[in-house]
């Protein structure tokens, strides 16, 4: 078994100190430009990689975030994650993924996980499941830095980054309106999540505001997928109070509707259709869906930069919250003529 360079073996090679070595490779500036680039140029022909491990214990940092989310199938998650590592490479960051699948014993494995791992902190979206978030507790214990983004609870007093759901749900409901929808539907989740909470009251002050009724049986809870987006517009559908127009909590929900209305021949924007999320796929499928956009770049960013914020503030320094907001893409699924 070969064996792994070290610090020594550059020095002996050079016929220098350890401690010149180790000064070089850490950019010290006492070092000359030539010493640097021979110690450099050794390692490399070595091939001496650093023990990563030793600067961290060394260091008391790991260099390493944890990052969790409810799923990396959805476009919206993933350009978060891709957001998210953007903003951090610069400062020597990188980040571990861990899926919760939407699921709360996955959740708490993961937290359990990223600490074992020595994570400097940890960013996280809850999944559908999660109403108590006392496994989160022990970051804060750890005293290491926890933002939360997207889906957040109330409970737990740390930095946020979120949308203006409340905005974005009325937004979505005045567009439809306007658009001349008089009986608007709304198929949500039955999960006691802030953001399908907030969208649900701003769905229900845009109806009060323009004085449209409330009609409790036009709201269907269920969960969040295409197969629940189909089953909700089935059940509208049937009712006695057909809707012309149906608001999903997020565009796969949306994507269900818009296959089931289609089957039964109520092709949008017969009945009209608008989702959040604006997913990959939105712009694509027949008809192109209009949907709220909830920015997930600028909210990737926002928290790489609050992490980078954090750990530089001290501990009674004022909690940012973060909320970024929602725009309206109008495509064809609400009469909109592309």
């Amino acid at each position: 078994m070969n064996k792994k360079t070290t610090i020594y073996d550059i020095a002996k090679e050079l016929n220098v100190t350890v401690s010149t070595v180790s000064r070089a490779l850490s950019g010290f500036p006492a070092i000359s430009d030539a010493t640097r680039q021979a110690v450099f140029e050794a390692a490399k022909r070595l091939n001496y990689s650093p023990n990563k491990l030793a600067s961290a214990l060394k260091s008391g940092r790991t260099y390493i975030i944890g990052v969790i989310v409810p799923s990396v199938q959805a476009h919206f998650f993933a350009s978060i994650i891709h957001s998210i590592e953007e903003g951090l490479k610069d400062s020597g960051y990188r980040i571990i993924l861990y899926q919760s699948n939407e699921s709360v014993a996955s959740e708490i494995n993961g937290v359990k996980t990223l600490l074992e791992a020595q994570v400097d902190g940890i960013m996280a979206s809850l999944s559908l499941e999660t109403e108590d978030v006392t496994h989160f507790e022990e970051v804060i214990k750890q005293n290491k830095p926890l933002i939360l983004f997207d889906r957040v609870h109330e409970k737990l007093k740390v930095p946020t980054v979120t949308l203006d759901d409340f905005k974005a749900g009325y937004m979505a409901t005045q567009h439809l309106i306007e658009q001349g929808y008089k009986n608007i539907a709304y198929v949500t989740t039955s999960h006691q999540i802030r953001i399908f909470n907030d969208r649900l009251k701003g769905y229900k002050a845009a109806l009060a505001d323009y004085n449209l009724p409330l009609n409790e049986d036009n709201i269907i809870f269920g969960g969040l997928s295409i197969k629940d987006g189909r089953f909700g517009a089935g059940k509208l559908i049937r009712s006695k109070n057909k809707p012309d127009a149906i608001i999903a909590a997020d565009d796969f929900t949306a994507l269900g509707v818009i296959k089931k209305l289609k089957e039964i021949n109520e092709t949008p924007p017969q009945i009209g259709v608008i989702g959040f999320a604006n997913e990959a796929f939105s712009a694509y499928i027949t008809p192109s869906l209009s949907t709220i956009d909830q920015h997930p770049n600028q909210m990737g960013a926002e928290c790489a930069k609050l992490f980078l914020s954090t750990i530089q503030n001290k501990p009674s320094q004022k909690i940012s919250n973060i909320v970024i907001e929602p725009s309206l893409v109008d495509r064809q699924s609400t009469g909109i003529t592309e």
